[in-house]
């Protein structure tokens, strides 16, 4: 390895938001993705999550992945990590994304499961332990079942923490379980992240080091505030800025994601409302929705 993983790993905790990709009559908008990055750091945010589910990675071509990845490496500047979306459930296709997110400059990338073609325990395995030998890079796991269908068991995990570059997961299972049994299946350096918003009070509690967040991408203060108390042990503290933003975390998931951040993001100014198809915009009744629990948390 080219770099000194155990140092690397510390580097991945609090609140990393799930970056948005802003739009402007269907292209990339350059100048408002330059502006949120800038903004995220400036409100305390620990690290960035470009080309993610939430960034509608399954909708932009390879050029504009590209793009936004080089975007925000070079906007971030090496004050916060950036852990570049990366994964596809081809394994020739997933190495060639992580190689051009090296060659951009992410600090890690995030790699999806094997959605559609559902590959078994032992596919994902060589799936990953591949990814592994191919780029010398470090690599969260995204664990997500809801959209991928097939999960990471634990035991599957356990053996890819073996792997010195495989550094930790993402995990949005929403089981509360699951910190926990990683922790003891992958020892206490295997870096766990929460990949939802609603549950990250618990799942930090049990272990956790941090939230990649679609909540941040509106409300990054109130998120790094709350992963740091998080981090602090401070778990009343936590309990009661979480209270505070349930209902935001609850009204960006009211329809398909990331509809509702994209909107709520257009009423604070960091974007247009546009959403690339086949995903729709939010309707009315999910507008007044958002509103109202942007009103509530205090960001209108």
């Amino acid at each position: 390895m080219d770099f000194p993983m155990a140092n690397a790993r510390e580097r991945f905790r609090g609140s990393i938001p799930a970056l948005i990709t802003p739009m402007h009559d269907g292209q990339l908008d350059e100048p408002a993705l330059r502006q949120l990055v800038a903004w995220q750091i400036a409100e305390g945010s620990h690290g960035l999550v470009p080309c993610g589910t939430t960034g509608e990675s399954p909708t932009l071509s390879s050029d504009e992945q590209r793009r936004v990845i080089e975007i925000c490496v070079a906007e971030a500047a090496g004050r916060v990590p950036v852990i570049a979306g990366a994964g596809s459930n081809a394994t020739a296709e997933a190495i060639a994304r992580a190689r051009r997110a090296k060659e951009l400059g992410a600090d890690a990338i995030l790699s999806v499961t094997g959605y559609y073609n559902k590959p078994s325990q032992e596919g994902l395995y060589h799936h990953f332990a591949t990814l592994a030998a191919e780029v010398d890079i470090p690599i969260f796991l995204y664990n997500i079942p809801s959209r991928a269908v097939v999960e990471i068991a634990v035991e599957t995990a356990a053996r890819l923490s073996r792997i010195d570059n495989i550094v930790g997961t993402k995990d949005a299972t929403g089981h509360m379980t699951r910190p926990s049994l990683e922790r003891l299946a992958c020892g206490t350096a295997w870096r766990l992240l929460s990949g939802d918003d609603a549950s990250a009070l618990g799942y930090m509690a049990h272990g956790g080091h941090g939230c990649i967040s679609v909540t941040a991408n509106v409300a990054p203060r109130l998120c790094a505030e709350f992963q740091e108390a998080c981090m602090l042990g401070d778990f009343r503290a936590a309990r009661l800025l979480h209270e505070r933003m349930m209902p935001l975390h609850e009204a960006l998931f009211c329809e398909p994601s990331p509809a509702p951040v994209k909107y709520a993001a257009s009423l604070l100014g960091l974007c247009r409302n546009e959403i690339r198809a086949p995903m729709m915009p939010l309707t009315e009744a999910g507008q007044a929705k958002v509103r109202e629990a942007m009103i509530a948390v205090g960001l209108l």
